[in-house]
């Protein structure tokens, strides 16, 4: 069993539980990178307290008996498998570390100021109207009005005419595709891309789920060919040896925007390669390493200008410096009359989160 040292205390000094927290998350951070697979996740912990000491006097026999106790893993089949908690505080990480990275002046809320359908109770008041959930009964007015119509109470006479509710602002709905590329470039040269790709990934699953549940989110992979995932599936994505089909994520795009009710639509396009592919009419891959391909690009930039047709705004994040891409990226902008944006790893979610929510305050 571990063992805690009790020392001198500090004013800044981490705490015990502090400690133990840290390592959770280091842990969720690590697995996250391992694909989800718990073994290579213990693994590369392991090598982490061999050269830095994370665990401190802690073994990893005791390590992974308390991952197991809190709840973090368990045991399926033979194997050690992360379990919902750990999905769930993954997003909750994830979206905590990029507000924290937030200044004050980076984003507000998105709420149209002039009321309507909405869920957040406003200070002024109006009669109650058949259908009025009874959480935004104004309780003061009402038990007023019930008074100064008659003040001795008996049995409580209440008159649906007594009955005042709160206004409510009126919130935009928005529905966003998130394609994140998944070529073979996303891990090569030494640099890991996929993992801040899917953090980010996390991170508005959980934004959306907690502050505009009645937005959608649809998730893209994309490498040889596009296809939509399930949000519980984010953190198990894995790059191929796959080219870049951006012309499908987009196609993709649209057709799950159109099937949205809500009329602000947009994409947002995590990627750090040129398109190297495209489908033919017959569905055979064609495909192009080599530079910027016309046939490729000119394909893809039909698809950008379908997207704004159909009043898709696409929001390209580019979190390689190739200057084929910015090629490419500069044009696609254009055609889409969209947004593009240059992103450091460590940037990538405070930069497309603060664009989802300033996106939003913009719609009316």
């Amino acid at each position: 069993m571990y063992r805690l040292r009790y020392t001198a205390w500090h004013e800044d000094a981490e705490t015990a539980e502090q400690a133990l927290q840290r390592m959770f998350q280091l842990f969720r951070l690590v697995l996250l990178k391992a694909d989800m697979d718990v073994a290579d996740a213990l693994r590369l912990m392991e090598l982490l307290d061999e050269r830095y000491g994370v665990l401190g006097e802690m073994t990893m026999d005791d390590y992974v008996r308390l991952l197991i106790a809190e709840g973090f893993i368990e045991e399926q089949d033979g194997e050690l498998r992360p379990t919902p908690k750990t999905e769930r505080m993954m997003r909750t990480d994830a979206l905590g570390e990029i507000f924290r990275a937030l200044g004050k002046g980076d984003v507000g809320d998105h709420d149209v100021p002039h009321a309507g359908e909405g869920h957040e109770p406003l200070p002024e008041t109006r009669s109650y109207i058949f259908g009025d959930p009874a959480s935004l009964i104004a309780l003061t007015e009402t038990f007023q009005n019930v008074l100064l119509r008659d003040s001795s109470l008996e049995n409580f006479p209440l008159h649906e005419d007594d009955i005042r509710v709160h206004e409510t602002e009126h919130s935009t709905t928005c529905a966003t595709v998130l394609a994140i590329d998944i070529s073979h470039s996303m891990v090569l040269y030494g640099e890991d891309r996929i993992t801040p790709a899917k953090r980010v990934a996390l991170a508005l699953v959980e934004l959306i789920t907690t502050k505009y549940p009645k937005d959608r989110l649809d998730v893209v992979v994309f490498g040889d060919e596009a296809r939509r995932i399930e949000r519980e599936l984010i953190p198990y994505i894995t790059v191929g040896p796959f080219h870049t089909n951006t012309r499908d994520a987009l196609r993709l795009g649209r057709q799950l925007l159109r099937r949205a009710r809500s009329t602000n639509k947009q994409i947002f396009l995590i990627t750090d390669g040129k398109p190297s592919a495209i489908f033919d009419d017959n569905r055979r891959l064609y495909k192009n390493p080599f530079g910027l391909d016309p046939r490729i690009v000119n394909k893809t930039l039909d698809e950008a200008v379908a997207c704004r047709r159909d009043g898709i705004t696409i929001s390209t994040f580019m979190i390689a410096r190739d200057a084929y891409l910015r090629s490419f990226v500069e044009e696609l902008t254009r055609a889409n009359r969209g947004r593009a944006f240059y992103s450091d790893l460590d940037q990538l979610g405070k930069m497309l989160v603060v664009d989802y929510i300033r996106n939003r305050r913009m719609y009316r």
